[in-house]
């Protein structure tokens, strides 16, 4: 058995730690993006409805 190989695991497993905490960050900031972008486009909806209603109403 290899074991020079078994001195580097520490080091495998911090950066298996590091990349998983990198996607983890990158699918929430996905997320959070994709969450803004549906409210801004839902809140201009609701603005088009608005002043719609207010020409039906003039």
């Amino acid at each position: 058995m290899n074991w020079k190989a078994l001195e580097h695991v520490p080091l495998l497993l911090y950066v298996l730690a590091a990349k998983t905490l990198i996607l983890c960050l990158a699918f929430a900031g996905v997320k959070v993006y994709q969450r803004k972008r549906l409210e801004a486009k839902q809140q201009k909806l609701e603005a088009e409805k608005k002043t719609q209603m207010e020409k039906k109403d003039d």
